[in-house]
């Protein structure tokens, strides 16, 4: 690399899926001191455009089946030029540099470079869910904040068979799948292509798995599999991020996986936040409906949305991080937008504002509602989409549910539900009006879906986040 003028400070992209050529490069990039720009390879040329001029790539490493996305366009980055450097031999006439050719060259190898606390490490993008992603740099002092989440909230142990399911491509991914097991020294499991439950299975057994993480769309990918057969798993420490966890999913998991799902919950400008930590001077009995408590280095409070005053225990506001009181803290404002930067944090600077709506109670468990934007306003009344969708997720013919607000001119906003059911179960008339009847018994009378709309699948981010505003589009359309 550094024969191509790549040193410390260069933005080098990747954009590969799970390999080893990918920890080989990202080894590489950190050696010199560079900065980890990761695409997913489900984007298409416009997202990866985006991305790569957002951080000001000076370079891209992609596999050889991304190569078609990278044409001159998407490669314009503030016009200059982006070296480009592919896994296979490429095509004729191709200007990109063949991977291996790179990795063998005999040029001597420069002393590993030494990074400053605030020099960046990675330059990751939020998924977009609530609008245009966001460029975010991870400092080297980040790297503390992983190192913690890895031993405390996933309770990860030298005895432990590890295996973080998510995508590099994503922060969660990326931060613990990857870097947290390096930092940890830990050797942890890299499943190469994309998910297939009965593969995923598989590699569960014949490894062993004794710690697993990944999002709720894998756990419920796995329950509607209906393969997993208990007495061949090893697991002991489950845990869910992405999305909150809904109480279905720990009254299948103890029998068939063989132990309880621990919610977690974090964000990409931040790393984990507030877990059900495994560590054993940390873990206690979980809750249903709580992430759990904040992290050690992390302190969290509840707000007044309008007023930005405190809250008391149980009362529903605006999760904020307080930064006096979280020396993990590290994230200072999103790449090149001021305004996006200082709406993220009170004008005194102790705050940090999630954008999400929750509660804590007394013994400071944290319950979450909603992103801010979610949250359904229905007749006065303020109604989170989570606690109806883990509502309708506990009726025996439901696989997944999202629930939105729909501009309504009585109420101001009218709930409705997307739901997808298991296999074999037909919508109808009748099934929407049961789910209906489901939700006023068991959550509250007011607070039911006035429609039901029954789906194939849910709109997810790759991260596996609902996309609610999608949802909303289709009704609008």
């Amino acid at each position: 690399m550094v024969a191509h003028g790549l040193g410390p400070g260069a933005r080098i992209a990747t954009l590969m899926g799970k390999s080893r050529e990918l920890l080989v490069t990202l080894m590489a990039i950190w050696r010199l001191g560079a900065v980890h720009v990761p695409l997913f390879t489900a984007f298409a040329p416009e997202g990866i455009a985006l991305r790569l001029a957002g951080s000001a790539a000076d370079a891209v490493f992609c596999d050889a089946g991304q190569r078609a996305k990278l044409d001159t366009h998407t490669l314009g980055v503030a016009g200059k030029r982006v070296l480009l450097v592919t896994l296979g031999e490429g095509e004729p006439g191709d200007q990109a540099i063949p991977w291996h050719v790179l990795a063998a060259s005999d040029a001597p190898c420069p002393p590993p470079h030494i990074s400053l606390p605030d020099d960046p490490v990675i330059c990751i993008f939020t998924s977009g869910t609530t609008g245009r992603a966001k460029g975010v740099d991870l400092p080297v002092k980040g790297l503390a904040s992983l190192h913690a989440y890895a031993e405390f909230g996933l309770g990860i142990v030298p005895e432990d068979i590890f295996w973080c399911a998510a995508d590099p491509g994503w922060a969660y991914g990326l931060y613990y799948a990857v870097v947290a097991p390096m930092l940890l020294g830990h050797r942890n499991l890299l499943l190469e292509g994309g998910f297939d439950a009965d593969n995923m299975i598989a590699v569960l057994e014949r490894e062993k798995v004794t710690n697993f993480a990944a999002a709720p769309t894998v756990y419920r990918a796995l329950r509607a599999n209906g393969k997993v057969q208990p007495d061949r798993l090893s697991l002991k420490k489950l845990s869910s991020a992405g999305e909150p966890l809904t109480a279905d999913l720990n009254e299948w998991a103890p029998s068939v996986l063989g132990a309880q799902i621990l919610d977690h919950y974090g964000q990409t400008e931040a790393g984990m936040i507030v877990n059900n930590h495994h560590h054993p001077a940390l873990c206690e009995k979980p809750i249903a409906g709580s992430m759990g408590v904040a992290m050690p280095g992390w302190k969290v409070q509840i707000v007044d949305e309008g007023t930005l005053s405190p809250l008391g225990p149980e009362e529903t506001g605006i999760l904020v991080v307080d930064l006096p009181g979280s020396p993990l803290a590290w994230f200072d404002g999103y790449i090149g937008d001021k305004e996006k930067s200082a709406a993220k944090f009170s004008s005194d600077g102790c705050f940090y504002y999630t954008g999400d709506t929750a509660r804590i109670d007394a013994a400071g468990r944290v319950f979450f509602s909603a992103r801010a934007d979610d949250v359904i306003l229905m007749a006065g009344y303020r109604i989170g989409p989570f606690e109806i969708e883990s509502t309708l997720n506990e009726h025996p013919l439901v696989q997944n549910s999202a629930a939105i607000g729909v501009a309504d001119e009585l109420r101001g906003e009218r709930l409705e539900a997307f739901v997808v059911l298991v296999d074999g179960a037909e919508g109808s008339d009748n099934l929407a009006g049961e789910l209906q009847s489901w939700v006023k018994l068991r959550y509250a009378a007011h607070a039911y879906p006035r429609a039901i709309h029954f789906t194939r699948e849910l709109p997810m981010t790759p991260s596996g986040k609902i996309q609610r505003n999608i949802l909303r589009q289709s009704l609008s359309q």
